[in-house]
């Protein structure tokens, strides 16, 4: 079977600005304000069900996107999912009934779901794909053969040529012949059977190697023509192929918006965020598709991912709060192997085990996405910033939010335009009073955010997709680490390993330097504990000092703040 690494292939798109006239499809962009979606990249269908009812519904996700549902060729690799063979329903993800109720049971949530769909090209590589269809390259018996596709059956050369991007092999992928009848009616065919199953839009992958009449032509052959129908597209100056020409059929994503997060994140100042997006060269807002990471850019470094800690958290809390795009929030797994698959088959038995990081559940992200909803429509208000990487701005009468990038905690009085009243901070849970001015007093800890909204008024009434257990212990845990590197617990009980290394409980890293874990112990329970740090060869490091001890009250949760000791 020929290896072809598709994150490779797909860093390489992108293409230069055309002019666009002529209609929008009505329902092009993400219908309404609530527009956030959840990318459950490598989740099974089954995990995706149980995640759009125990979290995404209630958190109020717009949409769940889903990985490539199709056949494919086999193998560990994510990108494997990228090699279609056939249309069939029936991937290691799941089967075509599995498919279904999927999505029934995501509508129930009041989720809808989007279908990842790879329609540009087909694999590289001869066997048996997931679904049982044998295969070569260039024969897909029962879907395609040698004449459907492209006549230029060579690598892409040269991306300043137009010709050459959307008629060439993208990394030795056969590439189809999108302006044939049969191939345009194929393709059509599949997407209409996604549309049967309920699906309710596309993220089309690789959509700057076709061309947009050729898509345009697909989409008018859908009983939904103006189904949603999300882009990928990235653009690079100078090359012949650039997102804007793909108005027409649909929004673009806009590659820029996720590495200038990156590069002010890690290296610039929040302060120069106050005109993000079309000020910036970006594509029109109504029309953008924008991410804090991706599955290609978590990979190849274009992005900021889980690794950057606080500065990932607070750019998506960033992201979710501003008015540009429609932003999609990735969540994946745990890897120190580019090509690695999600763990157990796309399996998530529970959050934040086996390796699955469900950033779609942590409370710094999930609670933004009702502020964002119920933000819809208002424009930046009472911006503030220092000059450097604290900011706090108002989306009008309905929210406001404070991000304190600093390493350093922030006092403040911020000026907003909310009405009086008590509001619940849902980033923290602590209750927040605005007093007859708009203004309210507080003090925000290094690397964290503040978010309130009129919708949530009272603490007791958040939504809280990742609860903290009744009683237990909350154990937080200042400590620096190097890439690979991750910070667990250990300590006297079954609950907390019984001191076996192996059996340690991983803390959470989303606050980056601090680590972060909720552990459920019954009201009581007097305990010892450590932490220690694994590397990903399995190096274990305790650290220094006696054995640290506590005890969970008679009700509640004993806070644990600690410093690591070197």
């Amino acid at each position: 079977m020929a290896r072809k690494t598709v994150a490779a292939a797909l860093a390489a798109l992108a293409g230069a600005a055309v002019a666009v006239t002529g209609p929008t499809p009505a329902q092009a962009s993400v219908p309404g304000g609530n527009d956030v979606t959840a990318v459950m990249f490598e989740w099974n269908f089954a995990s995706v069900a149980k995640a759009c009812t125990d979290q995404l519904g209630p958190a109020g996700y717009g949409y769940v996107q889903v990985s490539p549902p199709n056949e494919h060729i086999q193998g560990p690799s994510w990108w494997t999912a990228y090699q279609p063979v056939s249309y069939k329903i029936g991937t290691k993800l799941g089967n075509r009934s599995d498919f279904k109720n999927m999505v029934d049971t995501c509508h129930a949530a009041g989720v809808k779901v989007v279908a990842d769909t790879v329609i540009n090209h087909m694999a590289n590589a001869s066997g048996t794909g997931t679904a049982g269809s044998s295969f070569s390259k260039y024969a897909y018996p029962g879907t395609y053969s040698a004449a459907d596709m492209d006549d230029c059956t060579t690598s892409i050369s040269n991306y300043g040529d137009r010709w050459n991007v959307q008629h060439c092999e993208m990394g030795g992928l056969p590439d189809l012949d999108t302006g044939e009848e049969y191939v345009r009616k194929t393709i059509a065919g599949y997407l209409n059977d996604l549309l049967s199953l309920g699906v309710d839009g596309f993220r089309i992958d690789a959509a700057k190697h076709i061309p947009e009449d050729d898509l345009a032509d697909i989409k008018s052959r859908l009983t939904n023509p103006g189904v949603y129908w999300n882009q990928e597209t990235i653009g690079a100056p100078g090359e012949a192929v650039q997102p804007p020409e793909f108005y027409n059929t649909g929004d673009v994503q806009e590659f820029r918006y996720a590495y200038d997060l990156k590069r002010v994140f890690n290296n610039e100042k929040l302060a120069e965020l106050k005109n993000f997006g079309e000020a910036w060269g970006y594509v029109s807002s109504g029309k953008a598709s924008v991410f804090v990471t991706n599955h290609d850019t978590e990979r190849n470094g274009g992005s900021l991912t889980y690794k950057d800690g606080a500065n990932y958290t607070l750019a998506n809390v960033f992201m979710l709060a501003w008015p540009y795009g429609s932003p999609a929030v990735h969540s994946g797994y745990e890897f120190s192997d580019k090509d690695a698959g999600g763990p157990n088959n796309g399996q998530v038995n529970a959050c934040y085990t086996d390796g699955w990081k469900c950033q779609h559940a942590w409370r710094e992200i999930a609670s933004m996405v009702k502020f964002r909803t119920t933000a819809a429509g208002t424009a930046v208000t009472d911006w503030w910033d220092d000059g450097n990487n604290q900011i706090a701005f108002g989306r009008g009468d309905k929210a406001y939010v404070a991000i304190n990038h600093e390493g350093s905690t922030l006092t403040r009085t911020f000026q907003t335009s909310l009405p009086a009243g008590s509001y619940c901070d849902v980033q923290s849970g602590k209750g927040v009073t605005v007093d007859s001015s708009g203004r309210f007093t507080a003090t925000l800890g290094a690397n964290s955010a503040l978010a309130l909204h009129v919708g949530a008024k009272n603490c007791d009434t958040t939504v809280d997709p990742d609860p903290a257990p009744t009683t237990g212990a909350s154990f937080n845990v200042n400590a620096t680490t190097q890439w690979g590197q991750d910070i667990y617990v250990v300590g006297s009980t079954s609950a907390l390993g019984n001191w076996n290394p192996s059996n340690a409980l991983k803390l959470d890293p989303a606050s980056y330097p601090v680590w972060k874990l909720a552990q459920p112990l019954p009201a009581g329970t007097a305990f010892e504990y450590k932490y220690l740090r694994k590397d990903v060869s399995g190096n274990v490091t305790w650290e220094s000092g006696s054995n640290r001890t506590a005890t969970v009250p008679a009700g509640g949760v004993v806070t644990l703040n600690d410093t690591w000791r070197g």
